[in-house]
């Protein structure tokens, strides 16, 4: 049997949207700030209008051959992971997972303050599922948004100090 152990660190998280420019000025508002104004290796900009994916790149993501799309990366600071949000042109778009369903169903975003972030928000038109909610024993308080095309993100601020140890 092979040892062989893979030596993977996080690239980036892809979301597709419906529409680029509203998207990233909703992930603008939850302090993402645009890294690259495109995706490079797939020959997309973020500001022009759609290219063809090139047929290899669209191979190995399982897309259509010929289909086109537009995108940039985000981050958060400069940590990893970053975002990859990619509109794609003429593609049938279907409902986001939701956190009943299996596969990714969210990301989950830190917070310092999750009260004051979540006011904030509400303030900047983000639309929540509920106001922050505190978990079990007092371990985390958690709230959780929808983007612009209803995907999921969970904000989460997290009291280890309340953690049993283990």
């Amino acid at each position: 049997m092979n040892n062989y152990q893979p030596r993977l660190g996080w690239g980036h998280i892809n979301i597709n949207v419906s529409n680029l420019d509203r998207s990233i000025e909703f992930y603008k508002k939850l302090g993402f700030d645009v890294m690259i104004p495109a995706i490079p290796y797939l020959d997309l900009a973020g500001k022009e209008v759609s290219r063809p994916i090139p047929k290899a790149a669209a191979h190995a993501l399982g897309l259509p051959q010929g289909q086109n799309g537009r995108a940039c990366i985000m981050q958060l600071s400069s940590g990893f992971p970053k975002i990859d949000l990619t509109e794609l042109s003429e593609q049938k778009q279907r409902k986001p997972l939701e956190s009943v369903d299996l596969g990714l169903v969210r990301i989950c975003l830190s917070s310092q303050n999750l009260q004051l972030d979540y006011e904030n928000l509400l303030e900047h038109g983000v639309n929540f599922l509920s106001s922050p909610q505190r978990c079990i024993d007092g371990m985390a308080d958690i709230a959780v948004c929808a983007d612009p095309d209803g995907a999921l993100i969970e904000l989460i601020q997290v009291y280890l100090d309340k953690w049993p140890k283990l």
